[in-house]
């Protein structure tokens, strides 16, 4: 049995970075990711006049419910989708003049609904290049609230972003979703805000789901972050892929805010032994796996993990659902089959679904990682099984776990 420690969750982190500068008071963050995604969102909240203290272990944000403490600010965020999509709607909420730009990765992703969502609730907004895009300037002058419809289907980080800005508002704020996908990335949303004292309704109705945020502001906290489940996949895909592994991830378990653990459920259909407690969650390998068909529609930031895997199941792996991983770090499903037939192997995709065959991938292959961390860890479970295996890019998986490779590889040798 191999017990490993995972990072903090990069989603967690983001998230209460925005509510610990949102609150009335010092927020005190246990255990966040230290990534260059997190790194850039913590430098773009001092950027925008937020107190921001990191020792080992631990954050300490001073909070300001009154918005940043700058009248101007040029931020830069990186390659970080949560601080592109998160800090302009905390910008809104103050008061000032603030531009936000971003690595032409992170320019070539989309941000129309969350901009035109903002512009409705009267926000003044504008792109600098190409609409629904970065760069984007943001005049800030407090936000009233009301109601909203919001097209979240790309991405859920769009009503995350709007959700967390509802207790800043004057007089709350009513969003009405018309599609939605990462459904579970929303419930971490709503158990975060309530942790830092919002109160969130919610209610189903014949034109969609309706989120009521009372303008409640936020309170400081001490909050825990707990460990990634998205980074957790690669190596319970690597313990379900070995012949005689185990795993186990402590402190990710029965009471776990991120739904990506439920890529174990996945593994557990292809005949992975999964154990979940509340002290954390083990897969052992049973010595082979099943092909299946899977919707990944909720936890698609896990389909790269298990198409690197498929290979090596009895029959065809196919997943649905997953139109939402073209618009990611690159088009991860174009990604995903590119690199499989680097590797010798049949596969077919569409506007929503790949289908992976069996085989045995082999090397030598460069993968090509498209600067996508994901790709990148994802392949290097591909590779347990498949010499010769290298990357064009490593170095991309500073992005969420700048020490990926050095842990990795003490994991391969311990299975």
């Amino acid at each position: 049995m191999t017990v490993i420690d995972i990072p903090g969750s990069k989603s967690v982190t983001a998230r209460a970075l925005f509510l610990a500068a949102a609150a009335e008071g010092t927020t005190t963050l246990l255990r966040p990711l230290r990534s260059d995604d997190t790194e850039g969102f913590a430098e773009g909240l001092r950027v925008l006049g937020y107190t921001v203290r990191q020792e080992p272990g631990a954050w300490h944000i001073e909070g300001r419910p009154a918005g940043p403490g700058v009248e101007a600010a040029d931020v830069y965020c990186r390659d970080g989708a949560t601080t592109a999509r998160f800090l302009p709607a905390l910008a809104a909420a103050g008061h000032g003049t603030f531009r936000f730009d971003a690595s032409a990765q992170m320019r070539r992703r989309p941000l129309g609904p969350l901009t035109t969502a903002l512009r409705e609730l009267g926000v003044e907004l504008a792109h600098g290049e190409r609409e629904g895009r970065h760069p984007l300037t943001v005049t800030g002058r407090g936000i009233k609230g009301g109601a909203i419809r919001l097209d979240a289907g790309q991405s859920s980080q769009y009503l995350t972003a709007l959700l967390m800005l509802g207790p800043l508002t004057a007089e709350g704020l009513s969003i009405t979703v018309t599609d939605l996908v990462s459904e579970p990335y929303v419930e971490i949303t709503l158990a975060m805000m309530r942790s830092f004292g919002a109160e969130i309704a919610r209610a189903d109705g014949p034109e969609g789901r309706t989120y009521t945020v009372a303008p409640t502001g936020y309170r400081a906290t001490t909050y825990a972050i707990e460990p990634d489940a998205s980074t957790s996949s690669y190596f319970f895909a690597a313990a379900a892929l070995t012949p005689g592994a185990a795993v186990t991830v402590p402190g990710l378990g029965t009471g776990a805010l991120q739904g990506d653990l439920g890529f174990v459920e996945v593994l557990r259909r292809m005949g992975a032994e999964v154990e979940i407690t509340d002290r954390g969650t083990t897969v052992r390998s049973t010595g082979s796996l099943r092909g299946l068909t899977v919707n990944m529609r909720d936890i698609s930031d896990t389909m790269p993990t298990l198409a690197a895997i498929a290979p090596f199941a009895d029959g065809p792996v196919r997943i649905e659902d997953v139109a939402n991983t073209r618009v990611k770090e690159c088009d991860r499903l174009d990604a995903c089959a590119e690199n499989l037939r680097r590797l010798g192997i049949d596969v077919a995709t569409g506007p929503d679904w790949i289908e992976i065959r069996p085989g045995s991938p082999a090397g030598p292959a460069e993968i090509a990682t498209h600067g996508d961390h994901r790709i990148v860890m994802s392949f290097a479970v591909t590779a347990l099984r498949t010499p010769g295996v290298t990357f064009d890019d490593p170095g991309c998986v500073r992005k969420t776990f700048p020490d990926f490779h050095t842990v990795f590889e003490a994991f391969r040798t311990a299975l």
